[in-house]
C-alpha cells in the first residue's frame, strides 16, 4: 500500500504560528532575571505555549548556550520547538539538537525584529514576539499561512493548546505570488474561556471577549462589547494594525508581537472605556476612541 494511501496517518507539508523568544544577549544570567520579572506577576499568558529561540539578533562571533535557554523557558511553562537563526550560525546552534525553522519576516531580512523593545518596561514589549516559524516534513517544502478558523475547545484542552496554529495544507507563500486583500471575519456571538478566532485578514466581534478566550487575526481587530481576553493584531508583523474596542479591560493586547499584560494597569481613561491600541515608532499607544 502507498505511504499516500495509509489510512493511519499522513506527512504534509505545513506551517504553525508561535513566539519568537528573540535573544540580544549572550548574559545568560541577565536573560533569566528579566524574564523571571516579566512573568511572574502573569504566569498563564505564555504557559504550555510553543516558542522558537531566534538568535539571529546577535552579534557575529557571539554564541549562546540554547540548551540552557531552552530550559530556562521550559522553567516558565513554555515549549521550546525550535531555533530560528541564520546560516552561518547553524554551526554551533545545532549542537543544541534543536531544528532549524524558518522565519517569514514580513519586514525584510534587514529590518528589526517585531519584537524590537519600546520606549518603556511597562510595555514587555520584548520578551517574546509573535511570528511565524515555519518547519517543513520534508526539505525544502512550502509552508502554508494560517487559514481563517475557530476553535471551541473543553477547558482541558484550553489549557494546554499553545498559541500554535497549524494548517496542514500546502499553498504557495501570499507574498511571493501577489496576494489579493483577504475578506473581513464577521463573528456575532461571544467568545468564551479557551476558544480561540484566527482570521487572514481583518477581524469583526459583536460579541463579549471573556476572559481566556483570543482574538488573533493579520489585519486589524474591532470588537463592538467588552474585551476581557486576550487580542492580537498584525501577527505576521504588520506594524500598520490596530486594535478598536468600546470597552478596554483586556488581559493581554498585542500588535505585531508588541505585547502589554495587566501587570502594567491600564490609564482611568481607557479602562473598561472605548479605546484604540496602535503602534508607534515600536511602542504601544492606548488611546481613548471617541465615538461621539
Amino acid at each position: 500500500m502507498s505511504p499516500r494511501k495509509s489510512p493511519y496517518f499522513e506527512l504534509k507539508s505545513g506551517s504553525v504560528d508561535t513566539l519568537l523568544f528573540v535573544v540580544k544577549t549572550t548574559e545568560l544570567d541577565a536573560m533569566r532575571a528579566e524574564l523571571t520579572r516579566r512573568f511572574e506577576a502573569t504566569p498563564e499568558f505564555f504557559a504550555n505555549d510553543t516558542v522558537a529561540i531566534d538568535v539571529r539578533r546577535l552579534a557575529d562571533g557571539e554564541q549562546v548556550a540554547l540548551g540552557d535557554i531552552a530550559r530556562l523557558l521550559e522553567s516558565v511553562r513554555m515549549r521550546p520547538v525550535g531555533v530560528v537563526a541564520h546560516p552561518e550560525q547553524h554551526g554551533w546552534a545545532a549542537a543544541a539538537g534543536l531544528p532549524f525553522l524558518e522565519a517569514r519576516d514580513r519586514r525584510g531580512a534587514g529590518g528589526k525584529p517585531a519584537a524590537e523593545e519600546g520606549a518603556s518596561d511597562g510595555e514587555a514589549a520584548n520578551a517574546s514576539a509573535t511570528a511565524s516559524a515555519t518547519a517543513s516534513a520534508a526539505p525544502q517544502a512550502t509552508a502554508a499561512q494560517p487559514e481563517l478558523f475557530t476553535t471551541d475547545t473543553d477547558p482541558a484542552a484550553a489549557e494546554a493548546s499553545a498559541a500554535a496554529t497549524v494548517n496542514a495544507a500546502a499553498m504557495l507563500d501570499a507574498g511571493a505570488s501577489g496576494a489579493r486583500a483577504e475578506p473581513t471575519l464577521v463573528i456575532d456571538r461571544p467568545l468564551r474561556s479557551g476558544q480561540r478566532i484566527y482570521a487572514k485578514g481583518d477581524v469583526v466581534v459583536l460579541g463579549l471577549v471573556s476572559n481566556g478566550a483570543e482574538v488573533i487575526a493579520e489585519g486589524n481587530i474591532h470588537i463592538y462589547a467588552p474585551l476581557r481576553g486576550r487580542a492580537l493584531a498584525g501577527v505576521h508583523g504588520n506594524h500598520d494594525a490596530r486594535i478598536f474596542c468600546t470597552s478596554l479591560e483586556a488581559e493581554l493586547i498585542s500588535i505585531a508581537g508588541i505585547y502589554r499584560t495587566t501587570e502594567v494597569p491600564l490609564a482611568d481613561d481607557v479602562r473598561g472605556k472605548p479605546a484604540q491600541i496602535r503602534l508607534e515608532e515600536e511602542k504601544l499607544l492606548i488611546e481613548p476612541l471617541r465615538l461621539t
